[in-house]
């Protein structure tokens, strides 16, 4: 059996907006699905691999890799859109049969989790935006560095730098790791494309309209390191400032990587929030 085959990486495949999608897919209960964020070689394993069990004790947990990125189909002249990835995890839900989710979207995947919720308010319960894209920020160099990412064992370690607050979680072996999983075939063509400078126009692109964030009414739980490098803080504390039904955890000594260097208090946190008043459906806003 291949080294593919057998990866921890590859959960099951699922027909999602016309691509074959890789999905993990756990646990029972309140769906909750997870959005991973954009560094290269990032899957939704890599992502999300420490705090998928802890959510999958009281939830089903549907963790994709999203178009682009990790396992799932590429298909010839993908050009990858906010609208293309919200059809996609729309596309994920329905195949899966899920008619109404918790969301819980990672940096990239908070602009998603955001804009999906917006599009689609009957298919979202609750908001778990961490290190979240969506609003405007001026880029940093961190998000440029890791969006111009040229395959390298010394950029890759460079990378890491830059995502984690306590270097002892960044190794060599974590480095050659991500490195190659970076390089694995038709990963870095589909990334390398995705965001080409220059980069404040990516930042831009995700970024959903004020007003249309102010209604939100979901329940939300918005997450940040205080210490991250990549996504400034800055952009958690307008997300709290203007979704009304919002409260705001911040990490100390923590970088970009909440849920990898926080990973059972994040689990705990996310969980709770999640179980809370499950009958607290979202409501209009007047």
């Amino acid at each position: 059996m291949s080294a593919i085959a057998t990866t921890p990486e590859i959960g099951r495949s699922v027909l999602a907006a016309g691509r074959h999608t890789n999905v993990h897919d756990l646990g029972s209960g309140a769906p909750v699905l997870l959005i991973h964020g954009s560094g290269p070689g990032v899957t939704a394993w890599a992502n999300w691999r420490l705090v998928m069990p802890a959510l999958a004790q009281s939830c089903r947990v549907i963790a994709p890799d999203m178009a682009g990125f990790g396992y799932t189909e590429r298909l010839p002249g993908d050009v990858h859109t906010m609208e293309g990835w919200v059809a996609h995890a729309i596309g994920v839900l329905d195949a899966l049969g899920i008619e109404r989710t918790d969301l819980v979207g990672n940096s990239f995947g908070g602009a998603i989790a955001l804009a999906l919720a917006i599009r689609h308010p009957e298919r979202v319960r609750r908001l778990v935006l961490m290190g979240s894209v969506g609003v405007p920020f001026e880029i940093t160099q961190a998000l440029d560095a890791v969006w111009g990412y040229q395959p390298s064992l010394e950029a890759m370690r460079g990378l890491l730098d830059l995502f984690a607050f306590d270097r002892s979680l960044v190794n060599d072996e974590l480095a050659r790791l991500r490195y190659e999983a970076s390089i694995r075939p038709g990963f870095q063509e589909s990334f390398g494309a995705m965001f080409p400078a220059p980069r404040q126009r990516w930042v831009d692109a995700m970024v959903s309209a004020e007003a249309d964030i102010r209604a939100l009414p979901n329940p939300t739980l918005v997450i940040h390191g205080r210490d991250d490098k990549v996504i400034p803080l800055q952009t958690s504390l307008t997300l709290s400032s203007w979704i009304p039904r919002s409260q705001l955890h911040v990490f100390g000594q923590c970088g970009h990587w909440t849920q990898i260097e926080h990973a059972s208090r994040f689990a705990r946190l996310v969980g709770d929030f999640l179980a809370e008043a499950t009958t607290d459906e979202p409501q209009p806003l007047s």
